[in-house]
């Protein structure tokens, strides 16, 4: 830990690791606060609805902006005192995400009623929903163009009060509705929250003058999108797919089991997004930059097995308090309701355990952009995921879908040590850390 620190404070990454930790502290909280209301006014059945709502949203917005979020940060970063190369990208950029987000729009708003019956089943008639979110959809996806920029630009502060702002009014919004219209107000809240931050993110990006008055929409240009397109790639592919299997999970276990039951495992899954938020930040802001800096299997190997060494017993620690206080979590976080949630932790915690374990390396592929090594084992861990879940869901109810969480990622860290057995156990000293 020492080690790292002291990397982070010699390097420029210090500032944007501050930012990540104030932003990652506000999330928490907001979605503590959110599920808390949830689980209160609509209970475990609402919960898995709007789990299943949020699953096919998330996929729709990254389709609307291409997965281009971080492309865009690095080309701003890299061009920002360069106008021609910089209004080229961003020219390029705007033309490809109005494109996406239209086509994306479109469909959303005039296939409400059949995206309605998939995402909700046959338990209520929400296409009207669908079309709000095909209206907000534009809004949201011009925001995150702004918020790419402002990140790129190395705008902190902007970004500080832009993020926490956004996670208070979110919250805010979201238990106001709840309160006032139920279910209904907490799926308007899902569709709509982050569009309405635009305004304030314009304000921000319009004291930029200086950038902005360079910027010509009429640069398109074809040498821009096949520098975007690995950034894309990998990033839309997962983003597309992690939420439409969950979703897809969920809606077996309403199906097999129950609604009551899919609300059970939204509530782990929740629990667990919110502590590996810390390793998720941890693992962009050390391990990532560290990965593209290194050229040698040593280099590589040495980063990993530190990271091992110094990050995981307290990881490791942390998921076994978690276990231990399981019981007043959940009553913290849910009601006594949502106890049944109490036996989905044994098998969550040790996949969380294991998934990291796999990601620390497997970031190898984004960092020396590793297109197909990261395409191929992401689909072979999520195709593996869907199937074992339906399989341990059919013999072991809910919980099999935690046991098929595990299994996952234990097969996943097979096949990336696999890949980086000889980086990671071979003899070689000097070899290029590339597959």
């Amino acid at each position: 830990m020492k080690n790292i620190l002291q990397y982070l404070n010699t390097n420029v990454l210090i500032k944007i690791a501050s930012l990540n930790s104030i932003t990652v502290v506000i999330k928490i909280i907001a979605g503590f606060l959110t599920s808390k209301v949830i689980a209160i006014f609509l209970g475990a059945e609402g919960l898995a609805l709007v789990g299943n709502l949020r699953n096919f949203v998330t996929a729709a917005q990254s389709f609307s902006i291409l997965g281009l979020y971080n492309g865009v940060i690095k080309y701003v970063a890299q061009f920002k005192n360069n106008a021609v190369a910089l209004t080229k990208t961003l020219s390029t950029v705007y033309y490809l995400g109005f494109i996406s987000t239209f086509l994306v729009s479109f469909l959303c708003y005039f296939n409400a009623d059949l995206l309605s019956s998939h995402i909700f089943q046959d338990f209520y008639d929400f296409a009207y929903i669908i079309k709000i979110f095909a209206i907000a959809l534009p809004f949201y996806a011009l925001n995150r163009l702004v918020f790419a920029i402002l990140n790129g630009l190395s705008k902190f502060k902007h970004l500080i009060f832009l993020n926490g702002l956004g996670q208070v009014l979110g919250a805010t919004i979201t238990i106001l509705l709840i309160r006032q219209r139920q279910l209904e107000g907490a799926l308007i809240a899902v569709v709509t929250t982050e569009a309405l931050l635009l305004l304030i993110t314009l304000i921000a990006l319009f004291k930029q003058k200086g950038y902005l008055s360079n910027f010509k929409l009429r640069r398109f240009s074809l040498q821009v999108v096949k520098q975007l397109s690995s950034y894309s790639g990998m990033a839309l592919f997962s983003a597309l797919l992690i939420p439409f299997v969950a979703l897809s999970i969920r809606t077996y276990i309403i199906d097999t089991v129950s609604l009551e039951d899919a609300g059970m495992w939204e509530a782990i899954t929740r629990i667990s997004k919110y502590y590996l938020m810390f390793i998720g930040s941890l693992l962009t802001l050390y391990v990532l930059p560290r990965f593209s800096e290194v050229t040698t299997d040593k280099g590589f190997r040495k980063e990993v097995f530190h990271f091992y060494k110094t990050i995981m017993p307290i990881f490791g620690l942390g998921l076994i308090i978690i276990y231990f206080l399981r019981h007043f979590i959940v009553q913290i976080l849910f009601t006594k309701e949502f106890i049944p949630v109490e036996d989905l932790f044994l098998w969550q915690l040790l996949g969380d355990f294991v998934k990291v374990l796999a990601l620390v390396i497997s970031y190898q592929f984004i960092a020396k952009k590793m297109f197909w090594h990261y395409i191929l084992t992401e689909a072979f861990s999520l195709g593996v995921l869907y199937f074992s879940s339906l399989y341990f869901i059919d013999h072991y109810g809910v919980k099999g879908a935690t046991i098929a969480h595990f299994v996952t990622y234990v097969l996943y860290y097979s096949i990336v040590l696999l890949i980086f057995g000889t980086s990671l156990f071979g003899n070689s000293q000097e070899q290029v850390a590339d597959v």
